[in-house]
């Protein structure tokens, strides 16, 4: 596997993002969704940029894309984001990947702050972003209900210099 060259995300590259979106769904440890929205549903929550694809081979193997965490204007430089790489990349560097590529070009976007939610049962997500620098602030302990289940999120951030 070639190691993957990082763009970014274009209104045409939907059917993938959905597919590994859904596939990270499927996992249960993903995300607290459990459908994958429309486009324009999904286009509506993510501000603009930055918005990635990685692609590995000539085919996306993953993607990231940020929502603002509050209208705020005291918080504007504070984002939340997502990133899901597809089953057959997991452990080859495209989250990894991803993840450099936003923390270099958050500040160009007035970005100081990055955080995450992550289900406390993604041990390879919590590991990935520990590794790329993220810190844990905090647990929330039963915040949310899937599958029957009360889970808790892992929360983490990265602060800009």
């Amino acid at each position: 596997m070639d190691s993957p060259s990082i763009r970014v995300l274009t209104p045409d590259d939907w059917p993938d993002v959905a597919r590994i979106y859904a596939d990270g769904l499927a996992t249960g440890t993903a995300s607290f969704e459990t459908h994958v929205p429309t486009w324009d549903e999904w286009d509506a929550r993510h501000r603009r940029e930055p918005r990635f694809v990685a692609e590995v081979d000539g085919a996306v193997a993953g993607w990231l894309a940020i929502m603002s965490t509050s209208p705020r204007h005291c918080y504007r430089g504070v984002v939340e984001h997502s990133v899901y790489v597809d089953a057959e990349a997991r452990g080859r560097g495209v989250g990894r990947a991803l993840l450099e590529r936003l923390v270099e070009d958050a500040p160009a976007h007035g970005i100081w702050t990055i955080q995450t939610s992550i289900m406390s049962a993604n041990g390879a997500s919590l590991a990935l972003h520990t590794s790329v620098g993220f810190r844990t602030v905090g647990r929330r302990e039963r915040i949310a209900e899937r599958d029957g289940r009360w889970q808790d999120a892992m929360l983490l951030e990265l602060r800009l210099p």
